[in-house]
């Protein structure tokens, strides 16, 4: 049986083919995902053949997410696939972190590694394929940085014009200079996320444009291999938690239909615990935990310098309830202080990661102190984005010049700033002894 689209949280299933432009059910108005009733090989035997792929040179192998397609089998062929050898992330350990949080150990799984320099790469690489196998000529996104760079990237690599709407004045420079180098056509609308997001769902409708933004269930299975390759990269041993930031919630979506698809696939016997954190002035699905709610209400101003996850309507929050009640997971939301801190102190580790990446460590040390995450429990924590996605952020820290989202100056408790010193051997000699 051919995969389909199938409509989540509505009482009757509705199927679509993936032949279809469609993002959500016409009838009603539901979320979509890809659904696949081929059946797997065995799953000892699906270890074996992906790793022995990482030794390979054709193309496909190559990619951290093409590796996996057995559980991408959504085409008859794999001819429209762009790849920049994306995935392959690496999975680094972080003493001096652990010690911040209160953990006897602690890992990184580090998105940043990718072509583009964050996790959106993973899904991109699957959305313009199927925008190739609908034969469509125009993709376009909403984005607040990552998603238009990793798009832009894709795109034109796969002969694709790209179209970024972005929020004016509300995105990090070393983002925008992305998706402008890669070839970008770039609007800037005055209005935030969630209200650019509606009029280009419009647009796309009218002219013909193809969306790549996380309200596409492709960009979704890509996004899902990352916690494939995590599991692959640690034995098939699962850890007791996964802690990712939570934004536009794609990812929370994703982590956890890639885990309900292991377990099914016979390749883990338990699935992980998902923690998502939210930054404090952006925290919708916190919110909705905390009042017991059974629907998002959206937040119309989101605030947090951690723009990666400045966005107050997500529209994956429907899916992503479902992976975390699936693994019983947890909710949080962090200060932009304590973001500033975990970032600084990921980067004395050595790894460094954008402001919505350190969210994840913020929010571990709270879960920590508030006992939900015990000090031995294996914690690997998703950075979403490079350090050099917000080159502004990190210097105003170090030079004790960050101001939150209200104009008040954040303490900067492991800044680094640079000294300014004489043409003088004997001066420095002396300041450095």
């Amino acid at each position: 049986m051919p995969a389909e689209l199938v409509a989540i949280a509505h009482p009757e299933t509705e199927r679509f083919s993936t032949d279809e432009v469609i993002y959500t059910s016409p009838v009603s108005g539901s979320l979509l995902e890809l659904q696949n009733s081929d059946p797997l090989p065995a799953p000892d035997a699906l270890k074996k053949l992906w790793r022995e792929r990482r030794m390979s040179n054709h193309p496909l192998d190559r990619s951290g997410v093409w590796r996996y397609r057995e559980l991408l089998s959504f085409w008859p062929k794999f001819d429209h696939v762009v790849s920049l050898s994306e995935g392959n992330t690496p999975i680094l350990d972080a003493p001096h972190a652990a010690q911040f949080a209160g953990l006897d150990h602690i890992q990184f799984k580090h998105q940043g590694y990718n072509p583009t320099g964050s996790f959106k790469d993973n899904g991109m690489t699957c959305g313009v394929a199927q925008a190739r196998h609908l034969g469509m000529n125009r993709v376009a996104c909403v984005s607040t940085g990552n998603t238009s760079a990793s798009m832009a990237a894709y795109a034109s690599a796969g002969g694709l014009q790209p179209i970024i709407f972005i929020p004016n004045g509300n995105i990090a420079y070393g983002k925008l200079a992305q998706a402008l180098e890669y070839g970008a056509q770039t609007l800037q609308v005055d209005a935030n996320f969630d209200e650019i997001l509606a009029l280009v769902r419009t647009l796309a409708e009218r002219l013909g444009i193809y969306l790549l933004n996380s309200i596409n269930p492709f960009r979704i299975e890509g996004q899902k291999t990352i916690m494939v390759e995590m599991m692959d990269q640690l034995d098939w041993n699962e850890p007791d938690w996964v802690v990712l930031p939570g934004g536009n919630l794609g990812n929370t979506a994703a982590f956890g239909k890639g885990f309900r698809e292991m377990l099914a696939a016979g390749l883990i016997k338990k699935a992980p615990r998902l923690a998502v954190i939210q930054a404090e002035g952006s925290a919708p699905f916190v919110e909705m935990y905390k009042q017991g709610a059974t629907a998002l209400t959206a937040n119309p101003k989101p605030e947090t310098l951690a723009t990666a996850i400045r966005i107050g309507d997500p529209v994956s929050w429907p899916k992503a309830v479902q992976s975390i009640d699936d693994s019983n997971g947890v909710v949080e939301s962090v200060t932009e202080q304590e973001i500033s801190d975990a970032k600084a102190t990921i980067g004395r580790c050595g790894i460094g990661c954008e402001p919505a990446s350190a969210a994840t460590l913020a929010g571990v040390r709270k879960l920590v102190a508030a006992g939900v995450i015990k000090p031995t429990d294996r914690v690997v924590s998703i950075l979403t984005g490079h350090v050099l996605k917000d080159p502004d952020y990190v210097y105003k820290y170090h030079t004790e010049k960050l101001d939150d989202p209200q104009g008040n100056r954040l303490v900067s408790r492991f800044a680094n700033k640079p000294v300014v010193v004489p043409n003088d051997p004997d001066a420095i000699a002396e300041l450095l002894s």
